[in-house]
């Protein structure tokens, strides 16, 4: 899960695992289960919860800091959570809340009036993702129902915006561009790697110190149930997509009398065994079949771009793009490692397709400009990208055993390297830190619910999702009983609710506004394909192949 804390998913294969550190006690999901919060933390929950009810939330404009620009519909709080719900008396932190309060009036007939469901709680994953943009959304026509029926609420969970925020390194020194991205690294390119790893987990616990520990998935559920209770409901209507969905699947084992209605977008695998070394691994072999699907989209459009008129020779335009900036790099600050996130970025999500090919074509004919603008770090948007990267790491590492051993992750990235080569590198210096992790780690909780314990629960995968490989959402309505799963076939967009997909918004709507879920497990036709951008190609009659042959030794 890279790119400043894109998302996370699922895995499979044989790793070496470590021993984990007991979290103890028992939980209101079952005493004695693996990874169960301990019963300090539940009575700390249940005066947090209190707290929460009796205060509310005092909604007010929004600043600056918490929305730049803000319209007067959406409104700001904030809500009081201990930062060790073992003691729930000592050190508070304060979590930041949007909020647009529901139109009640129907979008096709401005005349009706809609009943108000409540509060819809939103997360959009990370770990290190915020929020609070998210009750603007409701303008957007495949909103507006919901937007009518519910306030639509946002917010920034612990570490992340002014909620406590977490850092690891000066955000000055966050982006460093150009930089680089083989597949298949050196013994002093790991060497170097492994370095920057170790002073970064320093810097995390040098920048937050005895707070570092308590940034976790089980403390964002508490988290979810003391915002629930400030917002006055006795049950909580969430959606969480791509990481919301593994701590919405917590805050369903642990408060299972407390969800009203619960959508899981992009789900990952809850499976304790893959949090999240495994799950990572898994995710890095996905991304090679949905480059493949890249790869495949710009073929068929070789007209278009000139790239190659098959898969192989997409990669070859890619490999030599490649190459170059590591000769000399596109506007001093877009190397191949850059231009690997931008290329992961269309992975994640098809409506990159056109941009990013059209990128890499004028790139390869000579005009850097456009990958610069997609690729190159943005200074403005270092604190930003720094904090999110930060509370990414603390959690993934503080979550779960990791292992501790260079040679386990060596062993591991190097045979998923020779036929996953895309983002297995990437993607584990990413998650390095954790083998160096100075604070403890937790055991996972064991996600499960019986029949009867929850409310149906809507799950939303798309098939070829890479970020949340389709496996996770499997395993997932497994885990819960109750559950349904809607697939997107034959696609893979990371997070569908809410998006093109007719079919796939009917079974959400129609879940959130009514409570109704298909009968079993159904699937929806795949969304259109991307059209590529016509005016964005190679001259006419002139490939990429061929602006190659005259520059290939030239930088």
């Amino acid at each position: 899960m890279r790119a400043a804390a894109l998302y996370s998913a699922a895995g499979a294969l044989l790793v070496a695992t470590v021993a984990a550190s007991p979290a103890g006690g028992t939980s209101a999901a079952g005493p004695g289960r693996p990874g169960a919060p301990g019963t300090a933390e539940l009575r700390g929950t249940a005066v947090a919860v209190a707290r929460a009810r009796a205060a509310g939330v005092a909604f007010g404009a929004c600043s600056a800091a918490d929305v730049p620009q803000a319209p007067s519909r959406l409104r700001c709080g904030t809500v009081r959570v201990p930062l060790d719900y073992a003691h729930p008396d000592g050190k508070q932190i304060a979590l930041t809340v949007s909020r647009v309060r529901a139109t009640q009036k129907d979008p096709h007939n401005s005349k009706l009036r809609v009943p108000r469901q409540g509060p819809l709680v939103y997360n959009p994953g990370g770990p290190g993702a915020s929020g609070m943009y998210f009750p603007l959304i409701g303008t957007t026509p495949k909103w507006q129902r919901l937007a009518a029926a519910y306030d639509l609420i946002g917010y920034a969970p612990r570490g992340v915006g002014r909620s406590a925020p977490l850092s690891c390194v000066d955000p000055k020194r966050y982006f460093k561009a150009p930089s680089a991205s083989p597949a298949h690294p050196s013994e002093a390119f790991k060497r170097q790697r492994i370095a920057q790893a170790k002073a970064y987990a320093r810097g995390c616990a040098q920048r937050s110190g005895g707070r570092l520990r308590h940034y976790t998935s089980l403390n964002n559920a508490r988290d979810l149930d003391v915002l629930r209770a400030a917002l006055g409901e006795n049950r909580l209507t969430f959606v969480g997509a791509s990481y919301g969905s593994y701590f919405g699947a917590l805050y369903a084992a642990m408060f299972p009398s407390h969800v009203r209605r619960l959508v899981l977008d992009a789900a990952v695998n809850p499976a304790p065994e893959r949090i999240w070394y495994r799950s990572n691994l898994d995710q890095s072999a996905a991304f090679e079949d949905r480059w493949a699907d890249v790869r495949d989209w710009i073929a068929r459009h070789d007209g278009v771009y000139g790239l190659g008129d098959t898969p192989a020779g997409v990669q070859r335009s890619y490999d030599a793009a490649r190459e170059r900036l590591a000769r000399k790099a596109a506007g001093g600050k877009v190397g191949p490692g850059q231009l690997q996130n931008a290329f992961l970025t269309a992975a994640y999500y098809d409506d990159f397709w056109p941009s990013r090919a059209a990128a890499l074509s004028a790139y390869l004919h000579g005009d850097p400009a456009p990958l610069v603008r997609l690729a190159a770090p943005m200074p403005d948007t270092a604190a930003r990208a720094e904090n999110s990267g930060a509370v990414y790491t603390a959690v993934e590492c503080n979550d779960a055993p990791w292992p501790t051993d260079w040679k386990v992750w060596d062993r591991d990235n190097t045979r998923l390297a020779r036929v996953a080569p895309f983002e297995t590198w990437e993607n584990a210096w990413m998650n390095l830190p954790c083998a160096y992790w100075p604070a403890p780690r937790q055991r996972p909780l064991d996600v499960r619910t019986g029949p009867g314990d929850l409310p149906p629960v809507l799950i939303l995968a798309a098939e070829r999702d890479a970020a949340a490989p389709y496996p996770g959402a499997v395993e997932m309505n497994r885990r819960l009983a109750g559950s349904v799963l809607v697939t997107e076939r034959d696609a893979g967009t990371h997070g569908i609710a809410g998006g093109p997909n007719r079919c796939v918004n009917a079974h959400f709507e129609a879940y959130l506004l009514q409570g109704r879920v298909p009968a079993r497990h159904t699937s929806c036709a795949p969304r259109q394909e991307p059209k590529p951008d016509t005016q964005a190609g190679p001259a006419p009659g002139r490939s990429a192949r061929d602006a190659l042959k005259g520059k290939a030794d030239r930088p």
